[in-house]
């Protein structure tokens, strides 16, 4: 038998050696898969789930997508609308969490409410409310409202909304632009100092993770320091 001959009789016989799902091209238990992409925030049956979304074209971003459950879990979704959604998991205080249902309760769980206050005035963007729970749903929308309960839930999902991209920036910044720490830090500082982060110690791991970066300046670690600090003290 020739050496070709040979070669060819191996590899005719080698499915026969191989383990059945590895012959059939399949993943066994010992090779890895690839990780689906996605936020997933688990909420139980039964849970309701408010919403908030903003889409206001020729801004940045121009929209936003809040979903929170109440137990606190939820996602978050900021973007230009020509970019592709990609949700992320994040987890409001407990406090928040009850002062958003609670508004909501107020505003009857947005069922049968009418907020546009449906006055001439210039475009601010069209904002949205949800309720969902056991299958159903209700919501309101307005560009204005005159509504105090609901304004008042206007402004904790837009402060929650930049504390968010906040989120995101520290820990993209961080990754790949670590020169750039400190300017965003100074940004979050005053912003703290404004009142306009409704749950900030949200931002604690991650300012952690910044002070303990030895790949960062100095004075943004100090910074990053400074900011929980401050954080744990309003506690």
């Amino acid at each position: 038998m020739t050496f070709r001959w040979r070669i060819l009789l191996i590899l005719a016989a080698l499915p026969l050696l191989l383990p059945p799902a590895l012959a059939a091209g399949r993943p066994t238990e010992t090779q890895a898969t690839k990780p689906e992409s996605g936020a997933t925030s688990a909420v139980p049956p039964g849970m309701a789930v408010i919403t908030f979304r903003k889409i206001f074209k020729s801004s940045s971003p121009e929209y936003v997508e809040i979903k929170l459950a109440q137990n606190g879990s939820g996602t978050f979704d900021i973007r230009q609308l020509d970019q592709q959604p990609k949700p992320q998991p994040c987890q409001a205080s407990p406090a928040i969490t009850a002062k958003i249902f609670t508004l909501a309760a107020d505003l009857h769980d947005f069922q049968d409410i009418h907020l546009d206050a449906r006055r001439r005035i210039a475009d601010l963007g069209e904002k949205t409310f949800r309720y969902d729970k056991n299958g159903q749903s209700y919501q309101a929308s307005f560009n204005f409202t005159l509504n105090s309960g609901a304004n008042h839930l206007l402004e904790i999902f837009e402060g929650l909304s930049l504390q968010d991209q906040y989120l995101d920036q520290l820990s993209s910044t961080m990754r790949y632009d670590p020169l750039g720490m400190n300017d965003v830090l100074l940004r979050l500082q005053s912003d703290l100092e404004s009142h306009l982060l409704p749950d900030p110690e949200a931002l604690v791991p991650i300012l952690n993770q910044i002070a303990s970066n030895r790949g960062l300046l100095d004075i943004a670690r100090g910074r990053a320091t400074q900011i929980v600090a401050s954080l744990t003290r309003r506690r």
